[in-house]
């Protein structure tokens, strides 16, 4: 069985960089015809051209940014609402303003991409939608109560949309990472002992890269998925089935990026 994207219009939206990237590099190797929307600048631009997409500068914290990015395209055949951001800070030490931008990229942003590609492809009736949420769409990670809430609210876009948009032909389904390898956990990376105790909670020892997690959208966004809507695909290399962790018995050593355990004999 074949990831097939020939013939597709593709909208993947935080394409510049990181699991964005990633996605719009495997819809391209299958043939997908894409658009990139991202902020505007030279980032943008060498992305695009790595991929042969379109580049089209977008805020997703704005409405008509959107529609007019949408307005663009004839038709669309597949939108991925991947744009987000995070930064940490205690709860009593986030600003209305970290709120505020948190909320409004990965949240908001993500409502106004999910409708405007959903009015597209009402009349087609037909679409694939994908939303980049997260492991922290369900926990309570210290430190991060806006990105919490804004992740956790994209399975109430998930659950609403699936249910209204599938008499139209219309998948709406979320891949949730867990901790990937990007630009944004760049520093989380460069700290061995951080590492350590982290994935001492994850079953396979280790982070994820965001070909990983690209794999997981391209499938959702497949014909492969066609019976599949509504679906919320961890892929956090089992830490949410670990609720006591799996990682420092006799034996178990870390090397700086993943645990590890003598071969049973």
């Amino acid at each position: 069985m074949e990831l097939n994207f020939r013939g597709k219009q593709v909208v993947v939206t935080g394409g510049a960089n990181g699991i964005g990237l990633a996605v719009a590099r495997g819809l391209a190797a299958a043939g997908g015809s894409l658009w990139m929307f991202d902020l505007p600048g030279h980032q943008l631009d060498e992305a695009a051209r790595s991929v042969r997409a379109q580049a089209c500068p977008v805020d997703v914290t704005d409405r008509q940014s959107v529609r007019q990015a949408f307005d663009r395209i004839d038709h669309v055949d597949v939108a991925i609402v991947n744009a987000g951001i995070g930064e940490t800070k205690p709860l009593t030490e986030t600003s209305l303003d970290l709120w505020d931008r948190t909320i409004g990229t990965n949240l908001t942003g993500a409502f106004y991409t999910l409708q405007a590609a959903a009015e597209h492809m009402m009349p087609q009736h037909d679409g694939a939608i994908v939303l980049t949420a997260s492991t922290n769409s369900y926990d309570g990670e210290a430190d991060l109560i806006a990105y919490n809430a804004s992740k956790a609210g994209l399975l109430g876009l998930l659950h609403t949309a699936a249910n209204e948009l599938g008499p139209y032909g219309i998948r709406v389904n979320a891949v949730c990472p867990g901790l990937i390898r990007t630009r944004l956990t760049a520093s989380s990376f460069a700290n061995p002992k951080l590492l350590s105790e982290y994935f001492k909670h994850i079953p396979l020892g280790r982070g994820g890269e965001p070909e990983e997690v690209a794999q997981a959208v391209l499938f959702l966004a497949s014909d492969l998925a066609s019976y599949i809507t509504g679906a919320a695909l961890l892929v956090d290399g089992g830490q949410m089935a670990s609720k006591f962790g799996t990682w420092g018995k006799e034996g178990d050593t870390f090397d700086g990026q993943r645990w590890s355990r003598v071969r049973f004999r």
